[in-house]
């Protein structure tokens, strides 16, 4: 992750954030124009994301939620200010699954990410406050529909389809066939994953999380290896080890084309 010293005014900041800002070594971690992240340099490292006004406040209800699994980070603090959301996390050690030496052992990458999903899967979540995810994702996928959102190149090499109503057919043929049954992390690739030497420390970004249908997680678990490793070697052994007799190839496909025209 890269990191530039910077400097904040903590006047400009909630109230519940300024005691962390002050007499601190602050790096901006920046990935997006859209949400802005500052690492602190105190009590081990801290996490301070911005983003606009209700775009956090469910991240930090499931940060929150996974931390008291041990799979998250501790949330420190949440404020909202009317324009924007705060949220300030503890840093989960390690590096995230993009740094090099995990990209350089990419049969045992492919295996680690697969029995860490497998296994948030097999989680007993009845406490989970998101109920049923799939709720608020079936409704981002028709109003995808409705705009006109096609990304055919999303899953290029995975699944494909030559037009959008060919990707909407497939859609709406699945919308149906996806269960509330297991707590998905939302987003499931190799930056959101965090290692410290191969251990497994936690996983970030689970604002998408919820209880939700597998399929939504296996696709993104082989895009990420497609995407970040440049190779469609590793799908048929993700599968494998994730248990080939939990998936239903037919409905991954149908998630690809609720995916390439959400919104």
């Amino acid at each position: 992750m890269n990191r530039t010293k910077t400097e904040l005014n903590p006047a400009d900041f909630p109230q519940e954030m300024r005691p962390f800002l002050r007499d601190a070594a602050i790096y901006d971690s920046s990935c997006s124009p859209e949400a802005r992240v500052w690492y602190i340099d105190r009590e081990g490292g801290l996490f301070l994301k911005k983003n606009a006004a209700g775009t956090l406040k469910q991240e930090a209800m499931m940060t929150g939620y996974f931390h008291s699994l041990g799979l998250s980070a501790e949330v420190l603090a949440f404020a909202e200010d009317g324009q924007h959301d705060y949220l300030l996390t503890r840093r989960i050690p390690g590096e995230d699954c993009t740094h090099e030496m995990y990209r350089r052992e990419p049969e045992r990458l492919c295996d680690l990410l697969a029995e860490k999903l497998r296994e948030l899967h097999d989680i007993r979540a009845e406490d989970c406050p998101v109920k049923d995810r799939l709720e608020s994702y079936r409704e981002n996928v028709l109003r995808g529909h409705a705009k006109g959102a096609y990304e055919p190149d999303l899953f290029r090499e995975l699944w494909e389809f030559d037009t959008a109503e060919a990707a909407w057919s497939a859609a709406e043929q699945g919308m149906p066939e996806l269960k509330a049954e297991v707590l998905i992390h939302g987003d499931y690739c190799l930056p959101n994953v965090m290692l410290d030497n191969w251990k497994f420390t936690g996983f970030i970004d689970v604002g998408a999380g919820g209880i939700a249908d597998r399929h939504i997680d296996v696709l993104w678990g082989l895009w990420t290896m497609m995407f970040n490793l440049h190779t469609t070697k590793y799908t048929d052994r993700f599968i494998d080890v994730y248990g080939r007799e939990k998936i239903d190839r037919e409905l991954l496909r149908c998630v690809a084309a609720m995916e390439m025209i959400g919104e």
